[in-house]
């Protein structure tokens, strides 16, 4: 059984599902969420996995919360999950390239089946698919849009220093 309720925030709707056991994916709003889905999914608005992933989102963007502590279920393939274990590793406020994931991970010719698990990353923003840029620094791929990873990245961003003697 799964479980699912919907969330708003400042990247728009986003809807968090979770087993009995663990957080196993957030969506951003899409009407086709469970079109089709033959596995049994409950609408459960007090759901304690979902409470406590509400409440820790809140916190990260409301600038008090930089690391999430919660129990993660990713679902996909060997790679995918090397992938995206690596992808858990970077700081909040940093970011890595697709190119040096794929040295991370041991395959460093691999760099476009990274940028391609990453965009199957089952649950962004905790799991920080946004902190991966291309190998010019610029943004690209995001499930969520460029828009939202911009949105994300600069919500990590340290406030900027101030000085009198610049």
């Amino acid at each position: 059984m799964r479980y699912f309720k919907t969330i708003a925030s400042p990247v728009g709707k986003l809807t968090l599902i979770a087993s009995d056991t663990a957080l196993k994916a957030v969506h951003w709003d899409r009407a086709d969420l469970l079109a089709g889905v033959t596995e049994d999914f409950v609408l459960d608005e007090n759901h304690p996995i979902l409470l406590e992933t509400e409440k820790q989102l809140n916190e990260y963007f409301a600038g008090s919360r930089k690391e999430f502590d919660l129990v993660l279920d990713f679902e996909g393939t060997d790679f995918q999950k090397k992938v995206w274990l690596a992808m858990m590793e970077i700081p909040f406020g940093e970011t890595k390239t697709y190119g040096q994931i794929a040295k991370e991970i041991g395959i460093p010719d691999a760099v476009r089946a990274v940028g391609g698990a990453a965009n199957k990353n089952p649950i962004p923003i905790i799991g920080p698919c946004h902190r991966i840029i291309g190998a010019n620094g610029k943004l690209v791929g995001f499930g969520g849009g460029l828009a939202h990873k911009s949105i994300l990245l600069n919500l990590e961003k340290p406030p900027a220093q101030l000085s009198l003697w610049d």
